[in-house]
């Protein structure tokens, strides 16, 4: 059976074509979800993608909380369903609690798009479950704020409950302890700021984003 994917649209997403192409590549069906409504329509996963959601007004993913979309997908996060946050979509998923910390402007405050090395440090999540511990993925960066941060506890908790699924190698915004993303305590939820979908075939650059999206089709 093919695994539907359902990629939520807010005001100002702009990578939502991004992770439909991506999820169809790898061998999946992808549908575009309209952050007003409040079904999810039947979906195996849901990515919530990268872009400008209510133009970062107030700060990146405040607002887009409160869609009612969000409401369905906090439900379908708590029932086990498989959640990623991609870049602006891992902001929100720290601004509704599924995800602890939050993302802050990069350090050195610029805005950053290249491709970046990073390392998976754990296979227990619905991105990396495919992938190795030590592997090293060149998948691209796109973003202001994508400096996360989180109090000493948290960073402690994430650390030993095994919950830093990807670092950077060469850390280029600031992130504590390098981290490129975190999972929930489910394992079920995850948020990275890099851009996997935009690194899926040879033709970007890299395919290596591709093994990151089929470990999500997979954990369906």
């Amino acid at each position: 059976m093919t695994t539907t994917v359902g990629v939520v649209v807010f005001p100002g997403t702009n990578c939502e074509m991004d992770a439909l192409v991506a999820v169809e590549h790898i061998g999946g069906t992808g549908r575009l979800l309209w952050h007003a409504d409040d079904d999810l329509a039947g979906v195996d996963a849901v990515i919530l993608p990268g872009g400008f959601a209510h133009g970062d007004y107030l700060r990146p993913g405040a607002i887009a909380r409160f869609s009612p979309m969000m409401a369905a997908v906090v439900s379908f996060a708590s029932d086990g369903g498989p959640v990623v946050g991609i870049c602006n979509g891992f902001q929100i998923l720290t601004e509704v609690g599924l995800l602890p910390g939050a993302l802050q402007k990069n350090q050195g405050l610029k805005f950053l798009c290249k491709p970046t090395l990073l390392r998976v440090e754990s296979t227990d999540s619905v991105i990396t479950a495919q992938t190795s511990v030590g592997v090293e993925l060149l998948v691209p960066i796109n973003h202001f704020e994508g400096n996360y941060t989180c109090d000493s506890e948290t960073l402690t908790r994430l650390r030993d409950e095994d919950r830093i699924v990807l670092r950077y190698v060469d850390n280029p915004n600031g992130s504590v302890d390098d981290i490129a993303g975190v999972c929930n305590e489910g394992r079920n939820v995850v948020g990275l700021m890099p851009h996997p979908e935009r690194a899926c075939d040879e033709l970007l650059g890299s395919a290596d984003g591709a093994i990151l999206v089929r470990s999500l089709l997979n954990a369906v």
